[in-house]
């Protein structure tokens, strides 16, 4: 019997990980055919290792999750107690865990916020988030954007606006509209005020043409991630709220991925570089990954208290048997315990505007390549280019060898389409950039040469 809770450097026990995971795991959104997985054994902090002992820095937070990093010991105990006293049970059941975790999300989401709904994960979040606006105001369409992802499950997917939506357009009522994008403006804007107050417009007249009062929800990734992590431009979020404020639609911000740390402040429609100084006011706010940085699958929406009195006397039909699965929610508690006094959410926005910034800035300014650097906190794009004019996209066979080059250097990155995702754990430290910089740097020599 092998020990799978202390991996170690083994040779032959990373071959035979890889030789299971080829035999007999059906891998998401790949050709099954063609895969050769990456075979880590062990991680801490912001490091991993493989089975040859080979060391990485975890520059991916594996899918922009791991906001508290690999083996938070904290976090870890929480989960071991919390075993010890009761490792399940039914979300109808008060359980402690889950009022102390939905206690203090909502201390962090403050506001008009008053109750929290648990799910699994993003995707059943966003599902129920667009159940409850559709059964508050009565509507069934749900506006989204383009470059979005809000998760793999039937309302979520659809909802999506990359190419991930078009073989599974089974869910009814949703329509897609174009969001800020300045690098790539849909609008031929030339300034960030142009292009807000264009995405805007355009956005009223959607909304005009499907007619207002057929629409129940705007759903909106307040920072899109996987698209390209793009931050909207001043006043576009503002703008947003208006609208749905005009028109009697339920505006809903999806934070899987940019919130509990992401953007240097526990929610990014709490970040200045992203939703002004006053911040923007959701009525529900969806959330996963960062909440626990992904250690027991867990995710919820926040509901504000307009819309969870609608429910005080008619049911919501919604539910799942592993809804505030204790597990998770201890690590919740302890994700959110640690963040707090660990200065987690303060290290992240320092290390974004003095050590990230400026540095990816250098990079772009020395590799024509990177022809834009987007991003705040802990959360930044390199949107990477064969023509720095024309801004025509990088190739796939160009991104492969930026990968390798990556990884035989040491570096574990995210990347997606013509992009490369700077989005290191939140406890990232200013050595361990310093050194993926120069990881960086050498592997943009080597893919130019």
């Amino acid at each position: 019997m092998n020990d799978l809770t202390t991996p170690r450097v083994n040779a032959a026990e990373g071959q035979r990980a890889y030789d299971l995971d080829r035999a007999h795991v059906f891998h998401s959104w790949s050709a099954q055919g063609s895969l050769s997985p990456f075979v880590p054994a062990r991680g801490e902090g912001v490091r991993l290792w493989d089975y040859a002992g080979k060391e990485y820095l975890d520059f991916s937070s594996q899918l922009v999750n791991l906001n508290i990093g690999h083996q938070h010991p904290a976090v870890v105990a929480a989960i071991k107690a919390q075993a010890e006293i009761m490792t399940t049970i039914a979300p109808a059941h008060a359980n402690i865990a889950r009022g102390e975790a939905a206690s203090r999300i909502l201390e962090k989401a403050g506001g008009h916020f008053s109750r929290v709904f648990f799910t699994n994960g993003g995707a059943d979040a966003n599902e129920n988030a667009i159940r409850m606006a559709r059964l508050v105001t009565g509507r069934d369409k749900v506006l989204s954007t383009y470059r979005s992802y809000h998760g793999n499950t039937g309302a979520a997917v659809v909802a999506t606006g990359d190419w991930r939506r078009v073989p599974n357009e089974y869910a009814r009522g949703h329509v897609h509209f174009f969001g800020p994008f300045l690098y790539r403006s849909e609008f031929w804007a030339e300034t960030p005020e142009q292009e807000s107050e264009r995405a805007l417009r355009h956005l009223e007249r959607v909304i005009q043409s499907e007619g207002g009062a057929s629409i129940a929800a705007i759903l909106l990734e307040t920072v899109p991630g996987t698209a390209g992590v793009l931050i909207p431009p001043p006043g576009y979020l503002e703008g947003v709220r208006d609208l749905c404020d005009k028109y009697g639609i339920i505006l809903i911000f999806d934070e899987v991925m940019c919130g509990f740390g992401r953007t240097g402040e526990w929610f990014a429609f709490k970040t200045p570089a992203v939703a002004g100084v006053e911040g923007v006011q959701p009525d529900l706010v969806t959330f996963a990954k960062g909440v626990n940085s992904g250690y027991v699958p867990a995710g919820g929406v926040i509901i504000s208290d307009t819309i969870a009195n609608a429910f005080t006397d008619d049911v919501f039909p919604g539910g799942l048997t592993y809804s505030g699965h204790p597990l998770a929610m201890a690590s919740i508690v302890a994700t959110l315990d640690a963040m707090d006094s660990e200065g987690i959410i303060d290290n992240a926005r320092t290390i974004g505007a003095d050590h990230l910034a400026p540095g990816l800035a250098a990079l772009a300014a020395k590799h024509p390549m990177i022809g834009e650097v987007r991003g705040v906190g802990v959360f930044w794009a390199l949107d990477l280019v064969d023509d720095p004019e024309l801004r025509r996209p990088v190739s796939g066979a160009t991104m492969n060898v930026l990968k390798k080059e990556l990884m035989d250097r040491g570096l574990l990155p995210f990347t997606a389409d013509n992009r490369i995702h700077v989005v290191p754990p939140c406890i990232v430290s200013p050595d361990e950039v310093a050194r993926a910089l120069t990881i960086y740097d050498a592997a943009f020599t080597a893919a130019e040469a």
